[in-house]
């Protein structure tokens, strides 16, 4: 008998396929491919582009203004539904495809979902050279797509047809699983995209993929229970594991039974509420001073969900006491077991269940209990001085800035964030009052992510308030996607703060001997050093021809008021705010790891590196 088919073109057939995928975890189902960004050109716009248009009743689609600001979007929203339902991104082959380098790395180092459909040359190589085609002098089949090839979790060209189911499924199976998941890239030849062929109707059947919660394995389990057990100074370690698996209320029920106490990474911020009697903050260079101290003389550190970046080992120099140990719980084994550490390989919540559950009656000491108790008022007190604004009337610090945004958010307002100096202001000083409030892409860090990030926030969480948070140099990166939000309807809340420069990477450049060299926006004198008065650069007036609704704000009290006026508003609104560049925010508690020329004729580079190699003798590798 032979098996039912249709004959689409592989386009179609492609689009089809994805609009009948889902993911299903605890009973709950979600769309696996929400939506497609697109932006059409030679390479996608007669085969993707014309089968978006003849499925528009079953796959949404979003258009875009830059290519990477698309994947920046689809990461937003994966992000805000915790991994369990992704967009796709579609491009032209050459500039368009290469466009998506930067936004792939982005997906996959911090390991969340995104689906790549970059248009590729002609298989066929009938009509080579093409427009934009790079010709590698020895491999005819290379592509500008290969760059594609590293930063993507799973990488196919279909330069047949029948080559798409297999390679579909394949994509689909990476995308929803949480230990592989990140960017993955399906190549289409543009020649490809528009061949006919006879599918089998079983390809476009509805198909779930069930997001497993592994269990941890009993040894691991018991040895994990033995670890805290004969531990005196514990210490979680919350990663952005925890919001991905929903373990929040795992990990608080855990610590209310067991004392012990919660720091966290960027990615993990949020996973106790600020308040809670255990939450520390931050950790590593950006944390906060309590939660650096108890590191610093913690015996057992516990991971839940992280990857210990040098942000948060202070580049291998915070966990000091000379008999700690590490305990490791992931769902993949290549985190669980970096530190040397013991492993719990499962998921998270699954996990810190079990932990709970064979910890019962286990407390930590009172006396450490009312050790980092104390330690957390102190720094309450150092937040407090860090937001109050004693004149209203005054120009704003960045941290006023964040202090009058604390006093206008909701608790189920969504802040992001990506580079500059607002991170490490964020991360020692934020109070976050739920698991998505803290939106802060720190594994890649990379400068152009916040606004396209809160339109896919936005799409994921139509009724919550999204707040942007932006400097300069990051809004000159890429604001396109503003129009973007105009076009959708999408209210988000961008705002948009000036010291005219690369505040971060100047404060670091004056930290290693750079003389923040390079990091100014000024005009250049003739013998070439920038001095002088800041450029006449309106960026509110730019984001007021992009379509935004504009509030500027000269002084807190006006701060205040147009932030209210923002979150009250039904429109893309920016909140423009140029800022006192005083320093206002405590000081890193904690070394990070940039090198220092190691000879300099220059008096600051000398000094900084001096200052380099006494920190860097305090570097531990945990064996």
């Amino acid at each position: 008998m032979s098996q039912p088919t249709t004959r689409l073109t592989v386009a179609q057939a492609l689009v089809r396929f994805l609009s009948a995928q889902y993911t299903e975890r605890d009973g709950v189902r979600h769309r696996l491919i929400a939506g497609t960004w697109g932006i059409f050109g030679h390479g996608n716009v007669a085969g993707i582009g014309q089968a978006l248009l003849e499925y528009g009743d079953v796959m949404p689609y979003h258009q875009g203004r830059n290519e990477q600001s698309m994947v920046h979007a689809a990461v937003g929203h994966a992000r805000q539904l915790d991994r369990l339902s992704a967009q796709a991104v579609t491009t032209s082959i050459g500039p368009g495809a290469t466009n998506l380098v930067t936004g792939a790395a982005l997906a996959t180092i911090n390991r969340l979902p995104v689906l790549l459909l970059p248009g590729d040359y002609f298989a066929s190589h009938a009509p080579d050279p093409l427009l934009q085609q790079l010709e590698h002098p020895t491999e005819f089949a290379v592509s500008v797509n290969d760059t594609l090839r590293p930063v993507s979790r799973y990488f196919d060209r279909i330069t047949r047809p029948e080559a798409l189911i297999p390679s579909a499924l394949n994509a689909m199976r990476v995308l929803a699983d949480p230990a592989e998941t990140g960017a993955v890239t399906l190549a289409l030849p543009q020649d490809v995209q528009a061949e006919a062929y006879d599918w089998p109707e079983e390809f476009f059947a509805e198909r779930v993929w069930r997001v497993r919660r592994p269990a941890p394995d009993p040894v691991e389990l018991a040895d994990a229970v033995r670890a805290v057990k004969a531990a005196q100074r514990p210490l979680i370690v919350a990663g952005g594991g925890v919001h991905h698996s929903r373990a929040e209320g795992a990990l608080r029920a855990l610590v209310e039974a067991t004392g012990i106490p919660v720091a966290s990474t960027q990615a993990g911020k949020g996973s106790l509420r600020h308040d809670h009697p255990a939450d520390l903050g931050g950790i590593g260079h950006t944390g906060t001073a309590v939660a650096d101290d108890l590191a610093r003389t913690a015996d057992l550190v516990i991971g839940v969900g992280t990857r210990y970046t040098d942000f948060t080992t202070a580049s291998g120099t915070l966990f000091q006491n000379p008999d700690v140990r590490f305990l490791n719980v992931n769902i993949t084994g290549f985190d669980a077991h970096k530190q040397a550490a013991s492993t719990v390989v499962a998921d998270a919540r699954t996990a810190l269940e079990a932990l709970a559950e064979a910890l019962a009656g286990h407390r930590v000491a009172a006396a450490y209990e009312a050790e980092y108790r104390a330690g957390k008022e102190r720094w309450e007190a150092v937040v407090e001085a860090a937001y109050r604004a004693d004149d209203e009337d005054a120009v704003p610090t960045q941290t006023q800035v964040l202090g009058a945004l604390d006093a206008v958010v909701g608790d189920d307002d969504v802040v992001i964030n990506a580079a500059g100096s607002l991170p490490g202001d964020l991360h020692k000083l934020w109070r976050a009052r739920s698991p998505r409030q803290y939106h802060l892409e720190y594994g890649y860090s990379c400068m152009g992510y916040e606004i396209p990030a809160g339109i896919g926030v936005q799409q994921a969480a139509p009724d919550v308030a999204v707040w942007s948070l932006v400097g300069d140099g990051t809004y000159l990166m890429m604001p396109t996607e503003i129009v973007t939000a105009v076009q959708e309807g999408l209210p988000v809340n961008l705002v948009l703060i000036q010291n005219h420069g690369y505040a971060s990477i100047g404060g670091l450049s004056e930290t290693v001997g750079g003389e923040r060299f390079g990091t100014a926006y000024r005009y250049r004198s003739a013998d070439g050093t920038f001095s002088g008065a800041p450029l006449p650069v309106d960026l509110a007036a730019n984001a007021a021809s992009l379509g935004m609704e504009v509030l500027r704000a000269k002084t807190v009290r006006e701060l205040r008021e147009a932030l209210s006026a923002a979150r009250a508003s039904d429109r893309p609104t920016c909140v423009y705010v140029e800022t006192d560049p005083a320093p206002t925010a405590p000081p890193a508690e904690a070394w990070w790891d940039v090198p220092v020329a190691e000879t300099a004729s220059r008096e600051a580079a000398v000094h900084a590196r001096e200052d380099y190699d006494r920190q860097l003798a305090g570097r531990r590798r945990h064996l």
